[in-house]
């Protein structure tokens, strides 16, 4: 009997070697990110996908079982953070935190957040609020990872725990410490968005295409994350998969950008356009428009582009939003050098301001002035990107 129960303690049920460990531990924390991408986050957080009830249910279970995080808690904390991003009001902004606090202690900082009932109430309007959210899932957070260490235990002995203690650590190291840290600090961009937001990576399998944080950050409501040719989000195809099994139904893709040739003079069309593809906007003027003139203007004073620091050239895309005082003084020494640059510098500034503007009659007023003094500059990019810009328009099909 001894001998029996040494046996259960150290193999479990399954009696499985490490083999059978390793693919479970696989399945169970990939389960764990589909059920927060898939479920918390494209569904329940931003609308873009609805799912099965079955579906849906089971994604709810298994975030319950693995994490133990509230939905109405999780919805209502992201939701906060795309509407108070990187302001001293975001939940977890490495420009306010500090990317060390925000990589080590992002579960705490989820616990911290979660405390504000009012915020609670706010932002997480629309979740579920059923029987069996209202009497277990809410109120006994902590009893389904406990749930899934007895699910570990029986099954592989003493070595469950430390399945489990991996499975339990997933979500905070990835999620709460990786992209809501490193996310917001090192990667690459796709859209000059008005945050930080980066991609990590153009295909993060683990990581179920949150590591597309940029991408996210620019069409939030997209149920997509990938965004470019050479881009790889599993969530999405996931998301795919159940659609074909008629479990998923999608709401909300990224609009696609068309560009009309020889239009004379910006429309409604042309300013829906712009507003909804802004960072794409923005992003073509950094690279079409800044870059040009500060490489032609290095050239023509005999200096190479290098001598100005690459985070200056990069804080160019946003007005140096992002710098601190020192190195905005840097940057303004940069452009009052080169006067061209300066001048492209200030229609950056003039179109970012135009796309906040309440209205749509000034908007579209503004938008045509704005293109009309570009095509008059003399500027040879800045013309160029304007005859661009006022060909924007969204596709008509579909």
């Amino acid at each position: 009997m001894f001998q029996v129960f040494l046996d259960f303690a150290a193999r479990g049920l399954t009696g499985a070697g490490w083999v059978t460990w390793l693919v479970y531990l696989l399945v169970v924390t990939q389960l764990t990110i589909f059920a927060v991408t898939l479920y918390l986050h494209r569904s329940q957080t931003h609308r873009g996908v609805d799912f099965h009830p079955v579906v849906a249910h089971v994604l709810r279970f298994w975030s319950w079982l693995t994490t133990g995080m509230v939905t109405k808690e999780w919805v209502a904390i992201h939701r906060k953070h795309h509407a108070m991003v990187e302001t001293e009001n975001d939940p977890h902004s490495p420009q306010i935190y500090g990317l060390k606090k925000v990589f080590w202690d992002g579960v705490g900082l989820y616990r911290e957040a979660s405390q504000n009932t009012a915020d609670m109430e706010k932002y997480g309007r629309g979740t579920p609020d059923d029987w069996i959210e209202r009497h277990l899932y809410s109120v006994h957070p902590y009893s389904g990872p406990t749930l899934m260490l007895f699910i570990n235990l029986a099954l592989f002995g003493s070595v469950g725990v430390a399945l489990w203690a991996i499975q339990m650590i997933w979500i905070p190291f990835w999620a709460a410490g990786f992209v809501n840290g490193i996310g917001h600090w090192w990667g690459y961009r796709n859209f000059e968005s008005s945050d930080t937001a980066t991609n990590l990576i153009p295909w993060g399998f683990w990581i179920g295409g949150e590591e597309l944080h940029n991408n996210h950050h620019a069409f939030p409501s997209s149920a997509k994350f990938a965004l470019r040719k050479w881009e790889f989000d599993i969530g999405w195809a996931a998301i795919c998969g159940l659609r074909a099994l008629g479990l998923a139904k999608v709401l909300r893709v990224a609009p696609s950008l068309d560009v009309r040739p020889n239009v004379n003079l910006p429309d409604a069309d042309t300013l829906r356009a712009v507003l909804t593809h802004r960072f794409q906007a923005m992003t073509d003027y950094y690279h079409q428009v800044i870059m040009p003139t500060l490489r032609e203007e290095s050239a023509r004073a005999g200096n190479n582009l290098r001598d100005v620091p690459r985070r200056l050239r990069r804080a160019m895309a946003d007005g140096g939003r992002w710098l601190d005082r020192d190195k905005r003084k840097q940057l303004e020494a940069v452009v009052e050098k080169r006067p061209t640059l300066r001048v492209v510098c200030d229609y950056r500034a003039r179109l970012a301001a135009l796309m906040e503007q309440r209205g749509a009659d000034a908007a579209l007023k503004g938008l045509q002035q704005w293109i009309h003094e570009a095509e008059q500059s003399g500027i040879r990019a800045l013309q160029d990107f304007a005859q661009h810009l006022k060909g924007y328009a969204l596709p008509t099909h579909g």
